[in-house]
């Protein structure tokens, strides 16, 4: 039976990006045992997603600094929460479920913690469980683009690449899951990029390799070619991006699953079928992640806008180029918060939550 932490543990968990509700199982309980002892579990409800020093929060909660030093530490190679390393110094927060320490456990990940997590998606995140705003958008792969339109710089993918200097790549924890489970889809598993400080993080605890801006535009086409959907973090500040499938990715199946996924995504684009120049290949279909295509009876491709999520997958192999994708009206863009915490706010207020931490709110 677990202990009332991983109760409190789960209740701030909650707070953060797409959640992390219960289960009538109680499958999220089991994981947070798996991850966490009874010591981490406290820890983390004294932090927040805001980076503090060890001595600030030691003397934010009365305890000796070496020991809170210590505690942090363990945390970071477990994957359970952030550390920033800048001159000399560390700091340290807490990290969602999703993306976050889910995606930590890159290294460790086994057939057990697979099989719970998969359970999880499955009562808790899959359905209806994602939300409103989802923790990565969709852009358009590169080659779908029209430039003779304006494209917003947090829609360039391949713009957003070259304006970074620090990039490592790392496989993909959803498809390394779903390998796990024998139900991998098969496609490239080192996709996944992290920017900056999240390079770092990636490199330190063995996760990820750093590659230079050339390889990373490689692996963007190659991306392209195994049919794979380019999703960076949900703000124009770029701290990671992934190349997900529709198979394995637990964002993508999820929104999947909602009869209006084009509801459910930060998209701004959608693909258009020209009947004059489709030869009802079917090459689209097989591409979509969304099923959002099918040819109908007069043997020409059609795209039903409530499911396409404007990605581009479908134009960038179609042989008689009769797909294309158009920006939508105005009035139905939508752009995407500046920050990383701008985001985790706006999420956050939406879902009725709070930032602050469990420990915090309990003393007030």
């Amino acid at each position: 039976m677990p202990t009332q932490v991983y109760h409190d543990l789960r209740e701030q968990m909650d707070q953060y990006s797409i959640g992390f509700p219960s289960t009538e199982s109680g499958v999220e309980l089991k994981i947070l045992e798996r991850l966490f002892t009874e010591e981490e579990a406290d820890m983390y409800l004294n932090l927040s997603m805001m980076l503090e020093t060890p001595e600030a929060v030691a003397q934010r909660i009365g305890r000796d600094r070496g020991k809170v030093t210590a505690t942090l530490e363990r945390m970071v190679d477990k994957g359970l929460i952030f550390r920033l390393k800048k001159g000399g110094s560390a700091k340290y927060g807490a990290v969602p479920f999703v993306v976050g320490s889910f995606e930590f456990q890159l290294k460790d990940l086994d057939k057990e913690l697979a099989q719970l997590c998969d359970q999880y998606f499955a009562e808790a995140l899959g359905k209806d469980g994602i939300a409103q705003i989802p923790p990565l958008r969709t852009v358009p792969v590169n080659k779908s683009i029209d430039y003779s339109w304006p494209v917003m710089p947090y829609e360039d993918i391949k713009g957003m690449v070259k304006g970074k200097e620090k990039i490592s790549v790392a496989k993909c924890i959803c498809r390394v899951q779903q390998g796990l489970l024998d139900k991998g889809c098969g496609k490239p598993l080192e996709v996944c990029f992290q920017f900056g400080s999240h390079a770092d993080y990636y490199v330190d605890k063995g996760m990820a390799r750093y590659i230079t801006q050339e390889e990373a535009l490689q692996i963007l086409d190659k991306c392209d070619e195994a049919g794979l959907v380019p999703q960076p973090i949900t703000s124009q500040e770029l701290g990671g991006m992934c190349n997900c499938c529709g198979d394995c990715c637990g964002i993508l199946r999820a929104i999947k699953y909602h009869p209006k996924p084009a509801e459910r995504v930060l998209a701004n684009y959608y693909a258009e079928v020209n009947p004059d120049l489709c030869s009802a290949c079917e090459t689209c279909v097989d591409r979509c992640q969304m099923e959002a295509i099918r040819v109908g009876e007069k043997d020409v491709a059609e795209v039903d806008r409530d499911r396409c999520i404007g990605c581009g997958l479908c134009v960038t192999t179609c042989p008689s180029e009769a797909l294309t994708l158009k920006p939508k009206p105005q009035a139905e863009r939508r752009e995407p918060p500046a920050t990383a915490k701008d985001y985790m706010m706006q999420v956050t207020a939406s879902r009725g939550k709070s930032l602050i931490p469990l420990a915090v709110l309990k003393k007030a």
